[in-house]
């Protein structure tokens, strides 16, 4: 009688497999929680049949009931609408501003790690005196100067995030500014701005991307805390920072009001983060030394 042979499993593939699982599932998480915030912030208009910003002085600070399920706040205001409509300000000014604080950083970062000498020093001194100020702080000078517009706002949250990212870009960049094929291209005479574009930057792409998905998550509660402490959206303008503001002196009545906002930005940082730490591993990126640096 012959007996076919089992084919024997590897131990180390089997034991590769499993953190390459818990990734992708980590990962998988976190964008699926990003991904409902930002689609339900999209959708909110047509979720529920009442308006953000209406008051009513009859209904306020109503508990769950069929009509309003998170019940309504000191102005008679739906909790569930604002809640929903809520993440808009901060996913727009997130976005925004994340944006422009990466582009902007990356292209000081390469350029510091390019030209090394007295330019990446005065640089990398400038990056250091504005990462000395706390961002709140500096957030807040802004604001107080320039007022509360949103695009006052991205710039504030650009203006504190660029010297961070350049730091982190600069050191990723500067052992690709002394590789051999970037020697090479300054031997055959090539200016600086096209050794860096087609060179250094398509080079540290990973660690762009990880630090863009890092900065998002620190820029969204750094905006709710703006608006908390009154100095990021205007009332009546739905928004989870404000709502925590307003809503916080009737918690003992309504506790929803200031409950929602808070779980919903919980769930999108949380979100953020989980797919910030999936991405870092996937690419190979040291994101706690990153962060560190």
């Amino acid at each position: 009688m012959s007996t076919e042979a089992t084919p024997q499993q590897d131990p180390q593939s089997t034991v590769a497999k499993k953190p390459r699982r818990r990734l992708l599932t980590t990962t998988g998480v976190g964008l699926v929680m990003v991904g409902l915030t930002v689609l339900i912030a999209v959708l909110s208009p047509w979720l529920t049949p009442y308006s953000a910003t209406a008051t009513n002085a009859h209904i306020a600070l109503m508990g769950p009931s069929a009509e309003h399920w998170l019940g309504t706040d000191q102005y008679g205001r739906d909790v569930l609408t604002r809640t929903l409509e809520g993440g808009r300000y901060a996913l727009l000014v997130a976005f925004l501003s994340t944006t422009i604080a990466v582009v902007i950083g990356t292209l000081i970062g390469a350029v510091a790690a390019y030209a090394e000498g007295w330019l990446d020093e005065i640089i990398s001194r400038v990056m250091d005196a504005v990462l000395s100020v706390p961002a709140v702080l500096a957030m807040l000078l802004i604001v107080t100067v320039f007022g509360q517009g949103l695009w006052v706002i991205v710039l504030a949250v650009a203006v504190v995030y660029v010297p961070a990212v350049a730091r982190v870009v600069r050191g990723a960049a500067r052992p690709v500014a002394n590789s051999g094929y970037v020697t090479a291209a300054r031997a055959r005479g090539e200016r600086g701005l096209p050794i860096i574009i087609r060179e250094i930057l398509p080079n540290v792409r990973d660690t762009v991307m990880v630090e863009f998905a890092m900065r998002a998550s620190w820029v969204i509660l750094l905006v709710s805390t703006l608006s908390f402490l009154g100095f990021g959206a205007n009332p009546p303008t739905p928004d989870w920072g404000l709502m925590v503001e307003e809503n916080r002196t009737a918690l003992t009545v309504a506790p929803l009001g200031t409950v929602a906002p808070i779980v919903s930005l919980a769930i999108l940082v949380v979100g953020v983060n989980l797919a910030a730490d999936g991405l870092a591993k996937r690419m190979g990126v040291d994101r706690a030394a990153r962060a560190a640096g």
